[in-house]
């Protein structure tokens, strides 16, 4: 489990369209937000992301770059890109799944085809949100076990201005004993 203020995993993927991807080289002045998505066979992923897409010049005022990631391959993460029309969200591809689960993924089998008419890969993980500071430090988590019922992007940006106008710590960092 990661620790709010503790240090995440090390983060690094290919993108479609900025080179690769390394957290700990990221410069944003107020941290990263990354949006681990399941692929391109799920439509609520689509959804989602156009959502963040829109959003992303707004967290991008704020000082926070934006990503989202999937296990997808470079094809499959281009059809995505291509379905939301993004152009300010970077779009990363093949996350390693030994990598997901040191983010606390849930890692999710094909079912088949999708709703959609689009083939699940053999394995894939599921949604996972995350603000990342500067420092590598988790200030923010969520995980889901299904695509439903996800954080709005827009209560984030609500949120991150609260904390800044507030100075307001990364909360959940407690881990003794209770």
């Amino acid at each position: 489990m990661l620790i709010p203020r503790q240090k995440t995993p090390d983060l690094s993927v290919d993108t479609l369209d900025q080179g690769r991807f390394e957290l700990s080289s990221e410069n944003s002045d107020r941290g990263t937000v990354i949006c681990f998505y399941r692929g391109l066979h799920c439509p609520i992923c689509a959804t989602y992301l156009k959502e963040l897409e829109k959003l992303a010049e707004e967290f991008a005022k704020r000082g926070v770059s934006t990503i989202a990631i999937s296990s997808d391959t470079e094809e499959r993460a281009r059809a995505m890109q291509d379905k939301i029309s993004a152009e300010k969200l970077r779009i990363g591809y093949g996350l390693d799944l030994s990598k997901a689960k040191e983010w606390g993924l849930y890692i999710s089998t094909s079912r088949g085809k999708t709703s959609i008419g689009i083939e699940e890969p053999a394995l894939f993980s599921e949604p996972g949100l995350f603000m990342v500071t500067p420092e590598q430090t988790l200030y923010y988590g969520s995980v889901q076990t299904m695509p439903f019922v996800r954080p709005h992007f827009s209560e984030l940006i609500g949120a991150l201005d609260f904390a800044i106008a507030n100075n307001y710590p990364a909360r959940g960092e407690y881990t003794g004993d209770v």
